[in-house]
C-alpha cells in the first residue's frame, strides 16, 4: 500500500480525507447528473417533446459548471490566505446543503416557473461549492506527498470520482428495482439527495481532524499571503492558468459524454430501460478507477505530463469508435465503448492532481489549480451533454465521437506547450 510505504497513519488520514471528501462531492454532483438525464426534464419544465425537456434539464446541469470558476476564485482566495483545511470544510458544507435542499423542491406542476428557478439556484450552489473542492483536495494530497510519490498521492482525490459515481448510480439502480416507475418519478428520485446528509457528515468528520499542509505553512513563513490571490495569479501566471485550463478539457468531455449523455441517449433514442443502462454504466466505471491507478503509478515512474499526453492521443482514437459502437444496438458493444472511454478518462484525469499544482507556486496554488480545473470544466464538461445531444439529433453519433476527439486534441496541444514551473 502506498500509504504504508510513504508515511503511516498520518498519510492514511490525509489520503482518506482527500478521497472521502471528493467522493462525497462527486456523489452530490453525479446524482444531479443522473436525475437530470432521467426525471428532471419532465418534473421541472413545461410539457414539450422529450428531447426539448431533456435539453432544458441539461441546461440546468450546465449551470453548475459556470458557477464553478466563481467558487474557484472565492474558495481559492481563502485557501491561499487562511489555509487548505478550513476552506475544504466550507466548500463541503455549501455543496452538501445545496444538494439536500433539492430533495424538497416543488415540481413545475406544483409551483410553475418557481420550480425550475429554485432548481437553478441550488444547482448554482452545488457548482459554487465544488469549485473550491477539487483543488483543495488535490493540494491536501500532493503537498503532503514524499518525493517520488506525488502522482500516487494525487490519484486519491481522483478516485473519489468513480467512488461517487458508483454510490450515486448504484443507488438510482437500486431504487429503480425497488420502486415502480410512478413511485420513482413521484418521490423516489428525492432519496439520493436526502442521503447526502449522512455522507457530508462523514466527510466533515474526517476533514476536521486534519492539519495544514507543509507547503502552505512554508509559504507563510517565507512571505505574507497575497492580499488578492486571484489578481496575483493572472498578473504573474496567466499563461500557466490558460494552459492548465485547456489541459483538463479532455477529461471532462470524456466523462460527461460516457455518463450523462450516454444515459440520456440510451434511455430515449436507443430505448433501453433505466435499470439496464445504469447497470451497463456501473459495469464500466471500474475501468475508470483502474485507469486512474495505472496512471498514478505510471506518472511517478515517468512524468504526469507524459501520461496525460499519451491519454489524449488515445482518446482521439477512441472518439472515432463512439458512433459505430454506441449506435450498434448491442449492449456488449456499448459497454465495451463506455469501458474504453472510461479507461481513457483515468489516463487524462488521474495525473492531473500532480500536474496542475506543479504549474503554480504555493502562495497562489489553490486559486490557480481551482480556476484552471473549473474553467476547463465549462469548456469540456458543462456543455458536453447538451452539445452531444444537439449533434446526435442532427448528425448522429459519429459527430459526437468527433466532438470527443477534438476535445482530446485541444488538451494534447495545451499539454505540449506546458512545462511544470513549481517544486512541490
Amino acid at each position: 500500500m502506498a500509504t504504508q510505504s510513504a508515511g503511516g497513519a498520518s498519510n492514511r488520514r490525509i489520503l482518506t480525507a482527500s478521497l472521502v471528501g471528493t467522493a462525497v462531492e462527486f456523489y452530490d454532483f453525479y446524482i444531479y447528473a443522473t436525475a437530470a438525464s432521467l426525471v428532471f426534464g419532465q418534473l421541472f419544465f413545461p410539457k414539450a417533446s422529450a428531447s426539448a425537456q431533456l435539453m432544458s434539464s441539461y441546461a440546468t446541469f450546465a449551470l453548475a459548471f459556470f458557477a464553478r470558476p466563481l467558487g474557484a476564485a472565492f474558495f481559492g482566495h481563502f485557501g491561499d490566505r487562511i489555509g487548505r483545511k478550513s476552506t475544504l470544510v466550507a466548500s463541503l458544507l455549501l455543496m452538501g446543503g445545496s444538494t439536500v435542499a433539492i430533495a424538497f423542491l416543488p415540481t413545475y406542476q406544483q409551483a410553475g416557473w418557481l420550480a425550475p428557478f429554485l432548481l437553478c439556484v441550488l444547482r448554482f450552489g452545488q457548482g459554487f461549492g465544488l469549485g473550491g473542492e477539487w483543488g483543495g483536495a488535490a493540494l491536501l494530497a500532493v503537498e503532503n506527498a514524499p518525493p517520488g510519490w506525488r502522482a500516487r498521492f494525487g490519484m486519491f482525490p481522483q478516485l473519489g470520482a468513480p467512488v461517487g459515481f458508483l454510490a450515486a448510480n448504484g443507488l438510482f439502480l437500486l431504487l429503480g428495482v425497488l420502486l415502480t416507475p410512478e413511485q420513482f418519478v413521484a418521490w423516489g428520485w428525492r432519496i439520493p439527495f436526502l442521503l447526502s446528509v449522512a455522507l457530508v457528515g462523514v466527510g466533515l468528520w474526517v476533514r476536521l481532524k486534519l492539519t495544514e499542509t507543509p507547503a502552505f505553512a512554508a509559504a507563510l513563513k517565507e512571505a505574507p499571503p497575497p492580499s488578492v490571490p486571484f489578481a496575483e495569479l493572472f498578473r504573474r501566471h496567466a499563461l500557466a492558468t490558460l494552459g492548465g485550463t485547456f489541459a483538463v478539457v479532455a477529461c471532462f468531455a470524456i466523462f460527461y459524454i460516457t455518463t450523462a449523455f450516454a444515459l440520456g441517449y440510451g434511455t430515449t433514442k436507443l430505448g433501453y430501460s433505466r435499470e439496464t443502462f445504469l447497470g451497463v454504466q456501473l459495469a464500466a466505471i471500474g475501468f475508470m478507477a483502474a485507469g486512474i491507478i495505472v496512471a498514478g503509478y505510471w506518472a511517478d515512474a515517468t512524468s504526469p505530463r507524459r501520461v496525460l499526453m499519451t491519454g489524449c492521443v488515445l482518446t482521439v482514437l477512441t472518439g472515432l469508435g463512439l458512433g459505430p459502437m454506441m449506435g450498434s444496438g448491442s449492449l456488449v458493444l456499448i459497454w465495451a465503448f463506455l469501458s474504453l472511454g472510461l479507461v481513457m478518462m483515468g489516463l487524462v484525469y488521474g495525473p492531473l492532481g500532480a500536474f496542475l499544482p506543479s504549474l503554480f507556486p504555493a502562495r497562489v496554488r489553490y486559486t490557480g489549480v481551482s480556476v484552471a480545473f473549473n474553467v476547463g470544466g465549462i469548456l469540456g464538461g458543462g456543455l458536453a451533454p447538451m452539445a452531444a445531444q444537439w449533434l446526435a439529433d442532427r448528425g448522429g453519433l459519429g459527430l459526437v465521437g468527433l466532438y470527443l476527439s477534438v476535445a482530446a486534441l485541444v488538451s494534447f496541444l495545451a499539454l505540449l506547450a506546458l512545462r511544470p514551473q513549481a517544486d512541490l
